[in-house]
């Protein structure tokens, strides 16, 4: 999907070198329907430029910063020297990212999709998500429940949750916490046993989330979660230690997390 308007000064743009002369670079912009830009030759690379094409080639891609926009002149003014490499990659990808959600949205609603249904869904996505691949990542990760707060229909929502998790690799972090339990009550080895099914969430763990504990050694276990986010994976340690030393204060015990090792392993 292409943007109908017109890029903002200071957006970052990916186009494609069209035309190269003595005095700059014509560049279509990928993301936008019938829009080209020129970057002066100033603007091409730091410092005095003998030759342009010493920079540049025709059909290169390229990131690109607007710097003016006349609309009744139609007109950009681009800049490749004011992107740094680290904005050149991340917008490449974000890019490489657009293009991939628009594989699932055909993938979800069939290749003989309307325009008019395409952009109405795109335009939620993008409202609610700020991308559409944003969006379809969400869906993979938290189903239905991602698009909740979106105006789209249900089988439309069915259909990008079953795209996305069938398409989308969704990206996960992992963090690992402790916890101490000790119960000075005759029974409680069982007390223990009950207090780490409570720290494994007894079944009611996220679909998102895989939580694990382990023993390291008396009284000493330790909480793996894998999770979407660190903010996900931090709350998840946390609640999961909660959960375990909730059961052994109840029969006179204690718990006490920690995110590091009390000992180091051997």
């Amino acid at each position: 999907m292409k943007y109908s308007g017109w890029p903002e000064p200071g957006e970052l743009v990916v186009g494609r070198v069209d035309e190269i002369e003595d005095f700059g670079v014509f560049v279509d912009l990928l993301e936008y329907e019938d829009k080209r830009g020129l970057c002066h030759i100033s603007e091409v690379a730091s410092g005095w430029i003998k030759n342009v094409r010493d920079h540049v080639n025709v059909d290169q891609r390229v990131v690109a910063k607007v710097l003016d926009i006349d609309e009744s002149a139609q007109q950009i003014d681009l800049s490749l020297k004011d992107v740094n490499d680290h904005q050149r990659k991340d917008k490449i990808q974000e890019w490489k990212n657009e293009q991939k959600a628009e594989k699932w949205m055909t993938i979800a609603f069939g290749e003989d999709m309307d325009d008019e249904q395409y952009a109405s869904i795109a335009n939620e996505l993008l409202a609610d998500f700020g991308s559409m691949y944003d969006g379809f990542e969400q869906a993979a990760i938290h189903g239905t429940e991602a698009l909740d707060e979106t105006d789209l229909e249900e089988d439309e929502i069915e259909a990008i949750v079953e795209t996305a998790r069938d398409n989308v690799s969704v990206p996960y972090v992992n963090v690992t916490g402790y916890v101490d339990l000790e119960c000075p009550s005759s029974d409680g080895v069982d007390i223990i046993k009950e207090a780490l099914q409570a720290a494994e969430g007894n079944g009611e763990v996220p679909e998102e989330v895989e939580l694990e504990v382990t023993y390291v050694g008396s009284p000493e276990y330790r909480i793996r979660v894998q999770a979407p986010d660190y903010k996900t994976a931090e709350a998840e340690l946390e609640a999961s230690a909660e959960r375990a030393s909730a059961v052994v204060a109840e029969h006179g015990g204690t718990g006490k997390y920690h995110r590091e090792r009390n000992v180091d392993d051997e």
